[in-house]
């Protein structure tokens, strides 16, 4: 484990179900973001957002999976939320992105985050070309994010919510949290029940959007 992985593990309270709020303040915070602005983004850029994945299905239903829980924000487009891209680049209307996605809210400061992004990674290769992976950093210092990427080579995009305003769309106040998006741009499923492993998270993408990991 590197040393800039070891500082973010606080705090450990945060690890028995979800995480809520970030305390990443002060003068180290404004030094160490200028550091973070000055390497390279592990992260893809967000310019194909807006392009449907090149081998995915045709879209399916909007209706949710038969036996799943609606819940709120289930069977409703995206919501109207335009965030900046943390490679920078033109802003990303989330109603643009073109389904089949996955999109995971995480933050450096929430362990659960941190064990599942590894799968997530994994799963933006599997599936290359059937869907896409699209991660939301929520209430996160960029020094930090960014070296959560570089320790766990995190290359998929990734979009910056400061405000936490996709999770009050979708009325859930914890995360980590994961949406699944159908090709019509309609979310079928949101799941809050803690880290995904690669089992669960194909099992979910099987079953919300229809599409086969590899294994």
């Amino acid at each position: 484990m590197s040393k800039r992985l070891a500082l973010l593990l606080v705090p450990a309270l945060l690890a028995v179900a979800g995480c809520t709020t970030s305390t990443d303040t002060g003068e180290a915070t404004t030094s160490r973001e200028k550091a973070a602005s000055s390497r390279p983004s592990p992260f893809a850029d967000c310019a194909d957002l807006g392009t449907p994945p090149p081998s995915a299905a045709p879209a399916a239903s909007t209706a949710p999976a038969e036996g799943a829980p609606a819940g709120p924000g289930v069977g409703k487009a995206l919501p109207d939320l335009t965030l900046t891209c943390f490679t920078g680049g033109t802003p990303v209307a989330l109603r643009d992105v073109r389904g089949p996605a996955v999109i995971n809210v995480w933050a450096s400061w929430c362990p659960p985050c941190r064990k599942e992004l590894p799968a997530f990674q994994r799963l933006s290769e599997r599936a290359a070309g059937q869907l896409r992976v699209l991660g939301v950093n929520s209430r996160d210092g960029r020094e930090a994010a960014q070296s959560i990427g570089e320790d766990f080579g995190v290359r998929f995009p990734v979009v910056v919510d400061q405000g936490e305003a996709f999770q009050r769309a979708l009325e859930r106040n914890a995360i980590p949290l994961t949406v699944f998006v159908d090709g019509r741009g309609t979310v079928r499923h949101v799941d809050a029940s803690g880290a995904l492993d690669d089992t669960r998270l194909a099992e979910l993408v099987r079953r919300h959007l229809d599409v086969a990991v590899p294994a």
